[in-house]
């Protein structure tokens, strides 16, 4: 058994970490939470002691201010605060520092995104094998438990992953893993988690077709799919951290990964990067001081924590899983659905951090149980998937499973065509007004002379039956 467990970092997600591991004390004990800003601490103990989340009321809440770069630093608190399990949510550039850390005081290590350097984006694949994996040696020597991408994607769609291969199919063919948002936070243009990071995500398309790394431009590979609860949502082919491991622990012959774009995200996307203001590479004013474009974007936009009180709809996030069970064809759709309002209403977050708070905690509590305190690094989908989604079932994350009739109209076609087909298809159409900026995310309207309206094309469809 493993006890007491130290939360590096104070975002959103860390939020939902700390309201999560709170109700959880009995098993995991102690929480510290730490970050560089011990303000964004205290306000998330605020938050949990105003809910009355503390499941065991004699377990200890506190915070700590920590530089998660400075290795002592961090091994110093682990010690101090006798932390057997570290949850790290902190940026994806402090990943390497707080592992070392760990490795030094034997502590567990659980992380939600892949190790990230400040000054590379979207590095040749696989991206762990840059980074985590190197440390795998280290890690079994010294019997250090250390799982890898244990939020949702990466993470649970790990764990939907083993789950396929455990109980649904004995070949598989193709993985898609679909991520879409429907909710709406009611402002201009915002990211729901970090903008900086978001953005080092979609400068190219890493995906895994045919047993090999392919490379495609962002946003030109677009599928439109019906999804359970959110109805039909534009996806686009994107890189993403789970299919770096993906590639190599589960037999499939290919592996891609989809996230949900509104048109207007599309367009302010592109108008940054076009004009440079998404480079991750300093620049130099005329002033002579030096910024960094991508900083200074982040800056300007919404703290994804403050999109959290108005933020209404759902998000989907799931597998489509194509292969073969007892010598037939078989499709299924393994998901999970999450309300935005009723995430904040529980424990006063937006969907996004919920979905990716909630799986972390989850795996501390198996770690600090022993079922996945495994001594050496792994990532999620070469654990038993079984009992971590039977733990999300209870706090908050219920997982749902839908048989879908092979190559029927509710299939997720994922094959990608000649890219110059799918750029044909994936061109996104925006209204803009400078007067008002905010016409752009109202919903569209029919226009006469211009789109029919749904009674126009049903007193058509009248006259077409009458004939």
């Amino acid at each position: 058994m493993r006890k007491n467990v130290l939360i590096i970092g104070a975002g959103g997600v860390a939020h939902v970490a700390a309201h999560k591991a709170a109700m959880n004390n009995d098993v995991l004990g102690d929480i510290c939470i730490a970050s560089r800003t011990l303000d964004k601490c205290d306000a998330i103990i605020e938050s949990i002691t105003r809910r009355g989340h503390l499941k065991n009321p004699e377990g200890r809440l506190y915070s700590a201010r920590l530089d998660a770069l400075d290795i002592p630093a961090t091994v110093e608190l682990i010690r101090r605060s006798d932390s057997g399990i570290v949850i790290n949510l902190g940026a994806a550039f402090i990943n390497m520092s707080v592992l070392e850390a760990c490795i030094e005081t034997g502590a567990a290590y659980i992380d939600t995104a892949i190790h990230e350097d400040p000054d590379k984006v979207c590095e040749e694949p696989p991206w762990y094998a840059n980074y985590e994996w190197q440390r795998k040696e280290r890690c079994a020597e010294k019997n250090i438990t250390a799982i890898l991408g244990a939020g949702f994607d990466p993470g649970v769609v790990n764990a939907y992953c083993a789950l396929a291969v455990k109980r649904y199919f004995d070949k598989i063919e193709t993985i898609d893993i679909l991520d879409v948002n429907a909710g709406s936070h009611g402002r201009y243009f915002s990211t729901n988690f970090d903008p900086e990071i978001n953005f080092r995500e979609f400068i190219k398309v890493w995906t895994w077709i045919d047993r090999q790394w392919k490379e495609y431009p962002t946003h030109s590979v677009k599928r439109l799919y019906d999804f359970p609860v959110v109805g039909k949502q534009p996806v686009y082919l994107n890189g993403h951290d789970e299919l770096h491991s993906l590639f190599k622990n589960i037999d499939a012959d290919s592996i891609r990964f989809w996230m949900g774009f509104g048109d207007h995200y599309i367009n302010v996307f592109t108008v940054l990067r076009t004009l440079g203001f998404l480079s991750h590479l300093p620049v130099t004013l005329t002033t002579g001081q030096e910024v960094v474009p991508l900083k200074v974007v982040k800056a300007l936009l919404p703290d994804p924590m403050t999109l959290a009180p108005g933020y209404t709809g759902n998000t989907c996030i799931g597998n489509f899983v194509k292969g073969w069970k007892d010598g037939k064809r078989r499709e299924v759709l393994i998901y999970q659905v999450s309300d935005h309002k009723k995430c904040y209403e529980e424990v006063e977050s937006q969907g996004i951090s919920y979905t990716a708070g909630v799986p972390p905690v989850a795996a501390a509590m198996l770690v600090a149980t022993g079922e996945w305190d495994v001594l050496k690094m792994v990532n999620v989908e070469e654990l038993d998937p079984e009992p971590f989604i039977a733990i999300l079932d209870r706090i908050g994350l219920p997982t749902e499973v839908k048989e879908i009739k092979p190559d029927s109209k509710r299939s997720f076609d994922g094959t990608v065509r000649a890219l110059e087909e799918e750029l044909a298809d994936s061109t996104a159409t925006v209204t803009v007004s400078a007067a008002n900026p905010m016409i752009a995310l109202a919903p569209a309207k029919a226009k006469r002379g211009n789109v029919k309206s749904d009674s126009d094309k049903e007193k058509k469809g009248r006259k077409k039956k009458e004939k």
